[in-house]
């Protein structure tokens, strides 16, 4: 039997990875565009995923299918490119504090749309949490001039689709195990990724040392911050809970934060209230 210490162990290694992965976009940015980060991203992810769990792909029933591509759209095409653009106007740290509207919007939708129950005090985390995501980006506009906080809605975007995703696999998904989930996402995402990577004329820069470096940390980021990522938080939920597993968004923006730092950016005292209020928000949505 798991120790407690090994699953507090995967825990922090987890928020580690994903909280990395903000300031792994950011970095991409230098010299890539936004739809190149986003697509470089979806092809190492899928090339890893496809190179470890090929042979689950025979697990998956045909009539599960169509719930393999949706998953796959929500859950990571279009959130990947939805970040990357967001983050080509506003900080790191600020895009991980917004994406951990998650667990909210996953309950709205869930008790909206999919039939979920909920309780008073979840509701009151619904409100709390967008009081603090409205408090976080007009005082970031006010203090940051040079930053366009309208790219801030795209996160908030990408944290629904983060949404529906959970909310699908929950109701259509759930008897299929994890790496057959996502290495089928994988297999539908892979080639659209390369067509969209090839029209944006990547291979013509691709001789440039800044483009190189950057096609580095988002390598890193498709590998470590999906592929891996993944797989730590399967085996998180095998050796605890769902419930304890998802904890881990509230320390993703922690890390993001101290990214952030290192790389100079700065968030007022309003906007740590904020984010202060986002995470009362997010604990009281999800407490059980």
């Amino acid at each position: 039997m798991e120790s407690k210490q090994v699953k507090w162990g995967y825990l922090g290694l987890l928020s580690l990875v994903w909280g990395s992965s903000f300031i792994l976009i950011k970095k991409g940015l230098i010299g890539l565009s936004a739809i190149q980060v986003g697509s470089l991203r979806i092809i190492f992810a899928a090339l890893f995923l496809l190179l470890i769990g090929f042979k689950s792909l025979s697990k998956i029933p045909k009539d599960k299918w169509k719930f393999i591509a949706l998953t796959s759209v929500f859950g990571t095409f279009v959130p990947a490119f939805l970040f990357a653009l967001a983050q080509t106007e506003i900080d790191s740290s600020v895009s991980s504090i917004l994406n951990s509207l998650t667990p909210l919007n996953t309950l709205v939708l869930g008790v909206l749309f999919f039939g979920v129950g909920f309780q008073k005090r979840q509701v009151w985390g619904v409100f709390i949490g967008l009081i603090g995501s409205l408090l976080l980006v007009f005082n970031g506009a006010l203090n940051h001039p040079g930053q366009n906080y309208y790219y801030a809605v795209l996160v908030i975007i990408a944290s629904l689709c983060y949404a529906v995703n959970v909310n699908l696999l929950k109701r259509f998904l759930s008897d299929l195990s994890p790496i057959s989930i996502t290495t089928g996402n994988f297999l539908f995402l892979i080639f659209p990724a390369l067509i969209i990577l090839y029209f944006t004329g990547f291979y013509d820069v691709l001789a440039v040392e800044k483009v190189q470096h950057s096609v580095l940390f988002i390598m890193i980021l498709g590998v470590v911050g999906t592929g891996i990522a993944n797989i730590l938080f399967f085996k998180l939920i095998q050796i605890s809970s769902p419930v304890f597993a998802t904890s881990v968004t509230y320390l993703i923006p922690v890390v993001a934060f101290f990214w952030g730092l290192l790389d100079h950016e700065t968030l007022t005292a309003v906007q740590f209230f904020g984010a202060f209020i986002i995470l009362i928000g997010v604990y009281l949505s999800a407490k059980k």
